[in-house]
């Protein structure tokens, strides 16, 4: 029996924070891409895992996080140009809406203030705060937290992860983002599902199979306006072959990239799909967390780690 899960990198304005020119359309889509998303979920019943921005999660702050070991400058637009943009930095009001979701979505982390961890000058006590201080806002609001998603899936210090409990992240897709992904998977013919595994250090990575807009821009309207949308296409094309096999059809995507209506019917069009066969097979929906605690392992007669229930495990 095969399974689809939705990931989503929630952070309103922290996803761009670190750029020079943040890209106007995508800073200010974030709200309503987050109240949309939810909205389609609970319209087709479909849970999906939610990665938050931790400092979304305060009412205030003093703009400054002196206690934080950020390199220079990192809480730069807090203090100019978004100062008066409490609307891009916090986001309780979201944060309760997804909690209070008709359907029981998973609260995940995605840093508290979307450092990468995979860069040279994220150092391990950076790691470390980042870790600890979204976590303690996450436990202030009594959530939990078993999966983590990297931002910009820049991944490392997997044993920080490890260390606070962390049971699960999403790797790196390993071909279908973009222009190679949809040349991987038409003309190559290659598999959009991924299978999960747990690594040395015990955390499972649940691989992404598909970003759903990596195919924008000019291309995609030519591609809609003679053919219908790709990345529609690919989705339901992940979907089917879920359906038809016992691996998993992984889909991510930022709330910011439903910057157009055309974007909530490329959404709409997923979900119905999913739904739709989701009702007719024995397909499932799973979250990361859902996903982590069934890859149980098993110690092989040799002393090695075998993984049961579909998985395996790797030192990687």
């Amino acid at each position: 029996m095969g399974s689809v899960v939705c990931s989503l990198d929630a952070e309103l304005g922290w996803g761009f924070h670190d750029f020079e020119t943040p890209p106007a359309d995508r800073v200010e889509a974030g709200r309503r891409g987050w109240s949309t998303m939810l909205d389609l979920f609970d319209e087709y019943k479909i849970p999906a895992t939610w990665a938050v921005v931790g400092h979304l999660m305060l009412e205030d702050c003093d703009h400054v996080h002196t206690d934080h070991p950020a390199p220079d400058g990192w809480f730069e637009y807090e203090q100019t140009d978004w100062n008066d943009r409490p609307d891009l930095r916090f986001g309780p009001d979201l944060v309760d809406a997804l909690l209070t979701a008709d359907v029981d979505h998973e609260f995940a982390s995605h840093s508290f203030s979307h450092v990468l961890f995979g860069r040279p000058e994220t150092d391990r006590d950076l790691a470390v705060a980042e870790l600890e201080r979204s976590l303690e806002i996450a436990d202030a609001w009594s959530q939990p937290v078993d999966s983590f998603i990297y931002p910009r899936n820049d991944i490392g210090h997997r044993d920080v992860l490890a260390e606070f409990g962390i049971s699960a992240y999403r790797g790196r897709s390993p071909t279908h983002d973009g222009v190679r992904g949809l040349f991987a998977s038409t003309v190559r013919d290659q598999t959009m599902l991924v299978e999960p595994y747990r690594d040395e250090f015990g955390l499972v990575n649940v691989p992404a199979s598909l970003f759903l807009f990596g195919f924008e821009g000019p291309a995609r309207t030519v591609a809609e306006s003679i053919w219908q949308d790709p990345m529609v296409v690919q989705a339901r094309r992940g979907i089917e072959e879920a359906v038809g096999s016992d691996g998993i059809f992984h889909m991510w995507l930022h709330p910011n990239n439903l910057t157009h209506r055309r974007d909530d019917r490329r959404m709409r069009a997923i979900l119905e799909y999913l739904d739709r066969r989701r009702a007719e097979t024995d397909l499932t929906v799973e979250t990361m967390g859902d996903v982590a605690r069934r890859v149980a392992v098993a110690r092989g007669v040799d002393g090695g780690v075998v993984a049961v229930d579909g998985g395996h495990t790797r030192d990687d």
